[in-house]
């Protein structure tokens, strides 16, 4: 039975080695993109202990390892750089990250009940490359952007929408069916749009990660500031004047 041990630690080995590979982003060959990476990551990540309460209605970040802030602590996360920013700003609002690393849309579909719990006054959407990382159906990833945004403006919150773009090796006829459902997603829904999430951060010396397709902490404040011009104009300003602290 010697052989019979052998070939199943193969065949488990073997195994192990497919369901990686499926974790990941895309092919070893192919080039890194500026989009986020897949992850086996399933569980609710920790919230920030900001006070909750009538005076901080609450922002939430909703989305996958580009919200999550994989690869840089917690606390240096794009959506806790959004906290540090309206808190300067004197905004009383509490942020709250739900993003998970590896998320898909659809995985997005079956959180909606999670963000509702939180009453969110604004929802950042910022769903999408793990489904086009993978060649989804454009049809699925569409209809699952509208059934999260519905959701939310069902429940009363706005909405904000991330977008993310693919490398060129998808292909050009898949990539401009993939950035166009972002901008046909805003127009429907009049919401505001941040087409391209890692702007001024994608390529910028010190601004990505060793793997190409993760900010660091410098990148995400840089994802903070390019969501605040589309944030700030939805969020009740505060009751006084209040001038931004140094580095904000």
């Amino acid at each position: 039975m010697a052989w019979m041990k052998s070939d199943l630690k193969t065949i488990f080995s073997s195994v192990l080695m497919i369901a990686w590979l499926l974790g990941c982003s895309g092919p070893a060959s192919q080039p890194q993109p500026a989009t986020p990476a897949a992850s086996t990551s399933v569980s609710s990540p920790p919230q920030p202990s900001v006070p909750a309460g009538p005076s901080r209605p609450t922002v939430v970040a909703f989305g996958d390892s580009l919200t999550a802030g994989l690869g840089v602590s917690r606390d240096r996360s794009y959506p806790a750089d959004l906290q540090r920013e309206l808190d300067a700003r004197g905004y009383r609002y509490r942020v709250v990250n739900l993003g998970i690393s590896g998320n898909t849309t659809k995985d997005g579909v079956l959180r909606i009940p999670e963000v509702l719990k939180y009453r969110p006054s604004v929802v950042i959407v910022a769903f999408g490359g793990n489904d086009g990382l993978r060649g989804l159906p454009i049809q699925d990833t569409e209809a699952n952007l509208s059934a999260i945004i519905s959701a939310m403006q069902d429940a009363h919150a706005k909405v904000i929408l991330g977008g993310i773009t693919l490398p060129p090796n998808y292909g050009s006829d898949y990539i401009a069916k993939f950035n166009a459902i972002y901008r046909k997603e805003s127009k429907v829904y009049h919401v505001p749009l941040l087409p391209f999430m890692l702007k001024d951060v994608y390529g910028v010396p010190g601004s990505m990660q060793d793997d190409g397709i993760h900010p660091t902490a410098q990148g995400c404040k840089q994802v903070a500031k390019n969501f605040l011009p589309l944030l700030l104009p939805l969020l009740r300003k505060p009751a006084h004047n209040h001038t931004p602290s140094q580095g904000h």
